[in-house]
């Protein structure tokens, strides 16, 4: 499979069915000879938060022009070592991903959709001239730690075990220049539901003066330096009360481009659907993509598109607009309650599709509904 360089593309390699059961072992399993207790880890699932608490192990590969991708291994959890030069602290070349493993009622353990993620991985690493993973060796590492972290996986309604592989430049050498030596890990932490106290809508600050990414830049990559530029305008909007911050696009700051983290959709009240489209500023979601073809496939109109700021406010002040909603890995699907910008303030009191795509996919994902796009890929 060549890597992925246009949206289109990387849609395309997703199809990809993920390898057969032939993975285990690829991973070489070096155990933890001190591993959390039962009564620990019973301890951690009793409330785990989101990316604060992690399991015994994690996956681990390197990369050297030499030997290309070498020393698969499942190690024990615990700090890295890195030389003070390395490359990802001077110059940021770095990539990531974000993805769920899931417990359904029988006991039975799969993940979602991966290939989507091992794919955007070697899009987000081509933009970043970082090497390229092999898809199969990207489940493969989801696969092995699962397995022997199995214990961490929790199975209570909305929670999951959050998986986070990335790639990072560890060359030691100061020069502006793509690295030659890399790390790949995974990273395991058990999740809460996102929503403890249920499906609540958010406030969202529309950001006139700060961006993301802008024309020619990383933005459709899931790289950290996207979301370094979000920090400083969430940082502010959540001091004036907002949950989420809107970024408009660079070149003319009037059309919505995504959230700090998420993509967003707009509801008509024609029962349309529209989110802006991959301009290379906006991150191809995983979810962004499946919420696409469950809309399709129940019939409703989605359009990719430019969308004017003007246009929403006026749409949802007049009746035409809706709903809004914002979607990811993290959240799955999030309703936008309130929309504020420096001369307006919009209400958006219904959030009915919203609720039907957040129950439909994570029923999905659960187990408890069918899943008739086979995203879900079972690993014990």
């Amino acid at each position: 499979m060549s890597v992925p360089s246009t949206p289109e593309e990387l849609e395309a390699a997703a199809t990809t069915p993920a390898p057969a059961d032939g993975l285990a072992g690829r991973f070489v399993v070096h155990p933890n000879e001190h591993p959390a207790t039962e009564e620990e880890i019973s301890q951690v699932l009793a409330g785990p938060g989101f990316g604060r608490y992690f399991t015994d192990h994690m996956a681990r590969a390197t990369w050297t022009a030499e030997e290309g991708w070498h020393n698969h291994a499942i190690v024990p959890y615990g700090p890295l070592s890195l030389d003070p030069a390395g490359a990802v602290l001077h110059y940021g070349q770095e990539v990531f991903e974000g993805l769920k493993a899931y417990r359904h009622a029988d006991g039975s353990l799969w993940l979602f959709r991966p290939t989507y993620n091992g794919a955007r991985l070697n899009f987000s690493g081509h933009r970043l001239a970082i090497p390229e993973l092999p898809v199969d060796d990207f489940v493969a590492s989801l696969v092995n730690l699962v397995r022997q972290d199995r214990r961490w996986v929790p199975g209570a309604e909305g929670e999951s075990l959050y998986l986070r592989p990335f790639i990072f430049a560890s060359e030691a050498f100061l020069g502006v220049r793509a690295a030659a030596a890399y790390e790949y890990i995974v990273l395991a932490s058990p999740a809460g539901a996102y929503f403890p106290n249920g499906f609540q809508p958010i406030k969202v600050w529309v950001e006139p003066d700060y961006h993301r990414a802008g024309p020619g830049g990383m933005g459709a990559a899931k790289t950290g330096g996207n979301y370094a530029a979000s920090l400083l305008p969430k940082v502010t909007a959540s001091a004036a009360g907002y949950d989420e911050v809107l970024f408009l696009d660079a070149a003319t700051a009037t059309n919505l481009d995504e959230l700090g983290g998420m993509n967003v959709f707009v509801v008509y009240a024609d029962g349309s659907v529209a989110t802006p489209k991959l301009t290379g500023n906006i991150l191809p979601g995983n979810t962004r993509s499946c919420i696409m073809q469950l809309l399709r496939r129940a019939g409703v109109e989605v359009r990719e598109d430019t969308l004017a700021l003007r246009d929403v406010v006026s749409g949802i002040q007049d009746g035409n607009v809706a709903e809004m909603f914002a979607c990811g890995t993290a959240a799955v699907v999030t309703a936008i309650g309130q929309l504020t910008g420096e001369d307006f303030s919009v209400e958006l009191p219904t959030h009915t599709v919203a609720q039907r795509i957040y129950e439909e996919l994570t029923g999905i994902q659960n187990g408890t509904r069918e899943d008739p796009f086979g995203w879900m890929y079972r690993i014990a």
